[in-house]
């Protein structure tokens, strides 16, 4: 019993002191997620309200603490997320409900998962089999990144995609299977609106052909009074 009370505790002091070496510390990866979501959702109205009713705020705070204990030696199945996911710091889940992170899936700093999003795996092989999302990277409602992809900084995934490929830097995907748009496209819904600027093309022709229309018809006035009609059997 001494025995393996005395293996039990040079592990976890082991483990405590690799655990103190990983910088920042919980308390301030926690604080973190509370300000990105006041920077990040406009509908959260201060700390008080994004603690006590936000559930990702919840999920994203056990997490941590479990990965913590996951370092340390203790493998705690996981529950709402794997508790050996990497998640970086300021990470955001918008609406807080059905996404799922896989046990090697590795998150940056700055993303932002909505509802419904997978980061999962395409295989039961062990090792590395779930995404590498790097920094800023936005997967919208719905999407599915799968297997031991990465989607480089700045990308975003659609609505509904599932991507199964490396992405590029700062490129967004759209569609199944997603194609990849040419260029980064702003998720804040100013998307290229090709019948306004077909509408603005017409009215600036109009512009242009009005003061041409009036000439033409200040000029057909003109020469219907200088012209005289001749009626036959009429004197003149």
């Amino acid at each position: 019993m001494s025995l393996i009370f005395t293996t039990t505790s040079s592990s976890l002091v082991a483990a405590w002191r690799d655990a103190k070496a990983v910088p920042p510390s919980l308390v301030a990866m926690i604080h973190e997620d509370i300000a990105c979501v006041k920077a990040r959702d406009p509908t959260a109205r201060g700390t008080r309200e994004i603690v006590l009713t936000y559930p990702g705020i919840h999920v994203i705070a056990s997490h941590r603490l479990a990965n913590r204990l996951w370092r340390w030696g203790f493998r705690f199945p996981a529950r709402f997320l794997s508790r050996a996911a990497g998640l970086g710091r300021r990470f955001l889940t918008d609406h807080d409900a059905g996404f799922v992170i896989g046990e090697t899936a590795e998150v940056g700093d700055d993303v932002t998962l909505y509802q419904g999003a997978t980061l999962g795996g395409t295989s039961w092989a062990p090792g590395k089999r779930h995404p590498t999302l790097k920094s800023g990277v936005l997967v919208g409602a719905g999407a599915k990144i799968l297997g031991a992809i990465t989607a480089e900084t700045g990308c975003r995934g659609g609505a509904n995609a599932v991507v199964m490929e490396d992405v590029p830097p700062g490129m967004t995907l759209v569609g199944i299977a997603p194609r990849i748009v040419n260029g980064r496209i702003d998720l804040d819904h100013h998307l290229p609106d090709h019948v306004g600027d077909a509408i603005a093309w017409l009215v600036d022709r109009i512009s242009c052909l009005e003061p041409r229309i009036s000439r033409l018809q200040v000029s057909r006035a003109t020469n219907a009074s200088d012209t005289t009609v001749f009626r036959p059997g009429r004197m003149q």
